[in-house]
């Protein structure tokens, strides 16, 4: 194949994760068990949701998809990490690496405007009790989850669309365990000013506007409590806002921690090890803190177990 328009490559090789040969049957052990956690933890959420009629509310509405993010998003990496460690060549095909890219893209910006509806949900709880089952209606909850869905799939398109006009000539490895849109753009052997420039602009609004509204959400909240100081008000924050708040942290900390703190030497280590830890670890953490950290989720439990029992 020839032509600038046209890439030159069949397929991408990804060098995984920098780990001895030694080594490699420990880590694959624990690297599935934690997708198998990550896949049962939120299943287990979902299936509560979905069962239990105490928990058809926006918050556990969010909470659901959220569960259904965090499967979708460990599962576009983890499987093909897994493959890759037990084979010889951990290759991956062109058109498999810019659909996993796709999907990456998609169901990370996805977590993202999701937690934005969750702190949103959260701040009219707090803020305004009397008027939330009208604030917060049906309409307006399936209304914001299709919002972010329809963002979501359009950021990801475009990133896709734009990087099938690049050129991939000799160079094909990749030094990370996915196809990562930075990786595959310095691979590419034509100009990637454009990309660059969608990265640098689009890509900026969908991390760093979630972000601050979750932060304006939270400070509200805490300017409202404030307002009337209290044990109980301070408590009552802590028990409604203290797992979303959880989540929120590990998710963006690692994010910034990524992309907006300065590299070392051993950039490729850090990039790969803290997106490890917002792919990998934050989605199995995810459903432990919130079933560990919410009454409403350790009750549903206890119903759904019953019901079975019973039956």
């Amino acid at each position: 194949m020839s032509g600038n328009n046209k890439t030159v490559i069949s397929h991408f090789v990804l060098l995984g994760l920098p780990i001895t040969p030694e080594h490699h049957h420990l880590f694959y052990s624990v690297f599935l068990a934690m997708y198998l956690t990550t896949i049962l933890g939120n299943l287990i959420i979902i299936i509560l949701i979905c069962l239990d009629t105490n928990l058809h509310t926006p918050m556990y509405l969010f909470l659901g998809n959220l569960s259904f993010t965090d499967l979708c998003f460990s599962s576009v990496t983890m499987p093909k990490l897994l493959q890759n460690m037990k084979s010889q060549v951990p290759s991956i095909p062109y058109a498999g690496c810019l659909t996993q890219m796709y999907f990456f893209l998609f169901f990370g910006d996805l977590e993202s405007f999701l937690l934005v509806a969750m702190a949103y949900d959260r701040y009219v709880a707090i803020c305004f009790p009397l008027h939330y089952t009208s604030i917060m209606s049906p309409k307006l909850c399936v209304s914001l989850v299709l919002l972010s869905w329809v963002i979501t799939t359009s950021h990801a398109m475009l990133h896709t669309l734009l990087l099938t006009r690049l050129s991939f000539c000799e160079n094909n490895v990749i030094p990370h365990f996915f196809c990562d849109l930075s990786a595959l753009l310095k691979l590419a052997c034509s100009d990637i000013h454009i990309n660059e420039l969608v990265v640098l602009i689009i890509g900026g609004l969908v991390v760093i506007l979630p972000f601050l509204l979750i932060i304006v959400s939270y400070t509200l909240i805490v300017s409202s409590i404030l307002k009337v100081p209290s044990t109980r008000g301070i408590h009552k924050v802590f028990s409604t806002c203290g797992s979303h708040l959880s989540v929120v942290s590990l998710f963006y900390g690692t994010i910034i921690g990524l992309y907006l703190c300065p590299s070392a030497n051993n950039s490729t280590l850090k990039d790969t090890v803290m997106s490890m830890m917002y792919t990998v670890v934050t989605p199995m953490l995810n459903p432990f803190i919130y079933s560990l950290r919410n009454r409403d989720m350790k009750a549903a439990l206890k119903r759904v177990l019953q019901k079975k029992t019973v039956f």
